[in-house]
């Protein structure tokens, strides 16, 4: 049982321990899978769906794609009754996740619990509706992360908008905030088990006992998604070669860098970590990670470079797996993760002042 540690500036911390108290507490994991590997295993299979009722809208792209969005409204919500000032919270899931994700379902619940409205950005191809075009999505590609947040903020002009990228939503969300800088149309962002280094991520998943939980299992899940959109994809890629693939390395070899036009994985790779592009960034925000995460390995932690910057807090636990964090002797509900998030969500809608305060960004 161990405090996690948290790495930012003097203010920022001074800002999260007042508002965020779940960053001084110790995390206890499930004393009957402590390990990384066993955590998220566990959790795939155990933790709760709590129920929430999504309204879906599909809009359009300008190269002629959609993207599904599903939005818990919170119409009865009591602190923000009113619909236009609504905070938002829009959640970006993992790599073959969508809305109805158990760790999204409980980032939603503790959202609305607060008054506050949810988006979800279903990645294209994965929300259950179809590809208009043969493009779908990649952890360095932005394009469609600002498609939303402008439909969002003109729908809600008035309403701050806070992003929380899960895995691979949060390298999306980071790469995002680090491109648009202080034009992201956010307020902060949170990150969960994000990947800073995608190569590291990638050799950490390869090897053999990671391969065998979990790589084949993801990677079966993108082969799954290309046979369902094969007859538009098939335009741009070789479709049976791409369903041979192992890995997700492999797959990003023969899909995805060729998709957005990379000339090697290698490229794909560089372009989508997310960790060297944090000094780019312009609004507060706070990453968690676990030690023991097999998808993100410890020696990737851009420990060196979040010490320099007055914006970016990295909590890390000493375990808790890839997006999992269980704690009790039956770790069902809401956790370490869930209450982090809740926290800061409402640190930050709360407290706007105070976080950019803390942080050295002045005031619009």
């Amino acid at each position: 049982m161990k405090t996690p540690v948290l790495v930012c500036s003097e203010a920022f911390s001074a800002f999260l321990y007042k508002h965020c108290p779940v960053v001084a507490d110790r995390f206890s994991p499930t004393p009957w899978c402590c390990g990384g590997r066993l955590q998220t295993l566990v959790c795939a299979l155990l933790k709760s769906r709590p129920p929430v009722t999504y309204r879906n809208e599909l809009i359009r792209t300008v190269d002629g794609g959609q993207i599904s969005l599903d939005w818990a409204d919170n119409q009865a919500s009591v602190t923000y009754p009113e619909s236009s000032t609504r905070p938002t919270v829009l959640i970006l899931p993992g790599l073959t996740g969508n809305s109805q994700q158990s760790y999204v379902r409980h980032a939603v619940t503790q959202a609305i619990r607060h008054g506050y409205r949810c988006v979800v950005f279903n990645n294209r191809g994965v929300g259950g509706e179809e590809l208009l075009t043969p493009v779908t999505y990649c952890a360095s590609n932005t394009s469609d992360l600002e498609c939303v947040v402008q439909h969002v903020k003109g729908l809600y002009p008035h309403a701050p908008v806070l992003g929380a990228g899960v895995s691979l939503g949060g390298m999306i969300l980071l790469n995002y905030l680090a491109r648009k800088r202080t034009e992201s149309g956010m307020v902060a962002g949170i990150t969960i088990s994000v990947a800073f280094d995608a190569l590291k991520s990638s050799e950490s998943m390869e090897e053999p006992l990671n391969w065998l939980l979990f790589n084949q299992y993801l990677t079966r899940g993108l082969c799954r998604a290309v046979i369902r959109h094969r007859k538009i994809l098939e335009k741009v890629v070789d479709v049976d070669h791409v369903l041979q693939s192992r890995t997700i390395r492999e797959f990003d070899e023969r899909f995805t860098s060729l998709l957005f036009g990379y000339e090697s994985c290698m490229d794909y790779y560089h372009d989508a970590s997310p960790g060297k592009k944090l000094p780019r960034t312009a609004v507060p925000i706070l990453c968690l990670n676990a030690a023991d995460d097999p998808f993100s390995p410890q020696n990737a932690f851009p420990v060196s470079i979040v010490q320099r910057l007055p914006n970016v807090a990295l909590l890390l636990t000493a375990h808790g797996g890839h997006i999992a964090f269980l704690e009790g002797l039956f770790p069902r509900g809401e956790n370490y993760m869930d209450r982090l998030f809740g926290q800061f969500v409402k640190a930050v809608f709360e407290h706007p002042r105070d976080i950019k305060k803390a942080c050295g960004i002045k005031e619009q």
